[in-house]
């Protein structure tokens, strides 16, 4: 249902370097940045696969806390996934492991990103 999404982000430096981290081991990359003479001066970047599903919006301000789950084929991308977060500056919010409170084969990870947005990889496939 949904093609793609966004946050605000304060430090768009810093998030930009924290989202090339994290989603690298996700296969996830940065596809695309929008010249600042169509978004008022702001820094606008898109993240995806082969085109761009979550936007990085420069902001003063990020607004509470989100969440965000992205997907990931095989237990190994979260583990790295978390690896790549927590080296890249994010803070623990839930290490890797199963949550059997969701579904049997629930393997996540959680890391807060530098705005609080709670960032999470997911891997709904048995080991």
């Amino acid at each position: 249902m949904i093609d793609h999404t966004g946050i605000a982000v304060t430090d768009f430096e810093a998030s930009r370097k924290f989202y090339d981290a994290a989603l690298e081991p996700l296969g996830a990359s940065l596809v695309m940045t929008v010249p600042e003479e169509f978004t008022g001066g702001l820094k606008v970047a898109g993240y995806g696969y082969d085109r761009p599903q979550f936007w990085l919006h420069e902001a003063k301000e990020a607004g509470p806390g989100r969440h965000y789950a992205f997907t990931a084929d095989k237990r190994a991308e979260v583990d790295a996934f978390y690896e790549a977060a927590m080296a890249a500056g994010g803070t623990d919010n839930g290490a890797p492991g199963v949550r059997e409170h969701y579904h049997p084969n629930y393997y996540g990870a959680f890391v807060l990103d530098p705005d609080g947005n709670n960032i999470e990889a997911v891997c709904h496939h048995p080991e």
